[in-house]
């Protein structure tokens, strides 16, 4: 008769009161050496415990839940012997025990590449693979990502139906069932496309404050992660040389003042941004909500970006092209200040067909600014500085402002892009092209 034996939690490192998160085996199980019995999770790492013998599983002594320690019973176990010798336990105590960390910076090993088939042969492209980063991020043991990365599935795809969410085996056969049926495979109803943050508790490393986000600032963490998620982001760059227009704005600041109007560059920019947007429409364009059509807009309402202490706001100034530039200093200023306050109306957010953000006030050489669905481009400035330029007999100082256009790559071209941002440093450089 086959000895029964009980296996016990080997010697696991600094760990105690580790918790099984999954039971791989089930009494009546017949098991290799070397077999996983249990996924243990604790703060740092997830693992899993080997059997050290082969045999038959006769009874479990632990559940899904359960924290253990070394020591502790896992199972009890029938010896399967060859030729009347028991199998050799596992030497050493490191084999035991897989560990495979949690943190999102290490994604999962590589599978090997494998030669090309004939067509004939070939399984149906129809699952996304499994070395895409999100799936380096699921909620599932060790066990399960080699058995993702054997069919080949995107882990960042699956709904997890274990505890906490985490992925099963059922789950991923589950999934590999629907892709092969056809069916059209999106990221997870509720998780966008990323999988949850676990839960990790700060205090223990170190003094915490929390602080709960602003109504507002949940609001606009959606509203970038889907624009972020759901369109392809391109950025050009620029510059422009602003010294003629920084020393126009200079001599009318006083005349400004006088009507209590604050000139700044942004109402140039406005002014601006109107003869680029005229003579490239497509950049003051929404793709339909079904992808196939552009409409391309004949007006000019263009948002700015307003930092406050709820978070971000976009309010919009309409009909730029109609309007001079004290006029727009005036509504810069005015919506501004209600934003600040905290006194914007929902009507002065909607509308928009093109933003600029500018962190000229702040500092910084460039940047690359998220668009604002259902716009197609964003304008991202810069802080202006003096530099040197050649002028074709020697260097002069010059006032060059960094600019950086974001735009949506399903609707505009990486030429029109750069069409657009230099049309637009040559009217900075020459404010009279705003009157052609």
């Amino acid at each position: 008769m086959a000895p029964v034996r009980e296996v016990v939690l080997p010697d696991i490192g600094d760990f105690k009161d580790v918790e099984v998160i999954e039971v791989l085996v089930k009494p009546g199980d017949d098991v290799e050496a070397e077999t996983p019995l249990i996924t243990l999770e604790s703060d740092k790492a997830t693992m899993e415990v080997p059997s050290p013998y082969a045999g038959t599983v006769q009874s479990i002594q632990v559940k899904v839940g359960d924290r253990i320690s070394e020591g502790t019973v896992i199972l009890t176990l029938a010896e399967r012997s060859a030729g009347g010798a028991s199998a050799a336990p596992v030497p050493d105590t490191a084999t035991r025990a897989t560990i495979a960390t949690t943190s999102a910076a290490e994604p999962p090993a590589p599978t090997p590449a494998l030669p090309a088939a004939p067509a004939e042969q070939r399984p149906p492209p129809a699952l996304p693979s499994a070395e895409v980063v999100r799936g380096s991020r699921a909620h599932a043991s060790p066990s399960v990502r080699r058995f993702a990365r054997e069919l080949g599935v995107d882990l960042g795809l699956v709904t997890g139906s274990g505890p906490k969410g985490r992925i099963l085996k059922d789950d991923v056969t589950a999934f590999t069932r629907k892709a092969l049926s056809g069916a059209v495979i999106g990221a997870p109803a509720g998780k966008g496309l990323m999988s949850a943050v676990p839960p990790i508790d700060f205090s223990r490393f170190g003094q915490t404050e929390l602080r709960p986000l602003s109504k507002v600032k949940r609001i606009a963490a959606e509203h970038l992660h889907r624009s972020w998620s759901s369109i392809p982001h391109v950025t050009q760059f620029d510059e422009a040389d602003i010294t003629d227009l920084e020393a126009f704005r200079q001599a009318k600041r006083k005349e400004a003042a006088q009507e209590d109007i604050k000139l700044t560059l942004l109402a140039f920019l406005l002014k601006a941004t109107v003869v680029a947007l005229k003579r490239h429409p497509e950049v003051n364009s929404s793709l339909t909500s079904n992808g196939e059509g552009l409409v391309l807009k004949k007006y000019f309402h263009i948002g700015i970006a307003v930092n406050t202490d709820l978070g971000l706001f976009v309010p919009v100034i309409r009909d730029v092209d109609q309007k001079g530039l004290y006029q727009l200093a005036a509504e810069v200023q005015a919506l501004s200040t209600r934003a600040r306050a905290g006194k914007i109306e929902p009507r002065e957010l909607q509308g928009g067909c093109f933003t600029v953000s500018s962190l000229g006030g702040v500092g910084g050489t460039g940047f690359t600014p998220i668009i604002n669905p259902p716009e197609v481009a964003i304008l991202g400035v810069s802080r202006a500085a003096m530099r040197p330029v050649h002028d074709g007999q020697g260097f002069a100082p010059r006032l060059i402002l960094p600019l950086c256009l974001s735009y949506d790559h399903r609707v505009i071209d990486g030429i029109a892009a750069a069409g657009f941002t230099r049309l637009l440093a040559e009217v900075l450089s020459d404010i009279r092209h705003a009157l052609l």
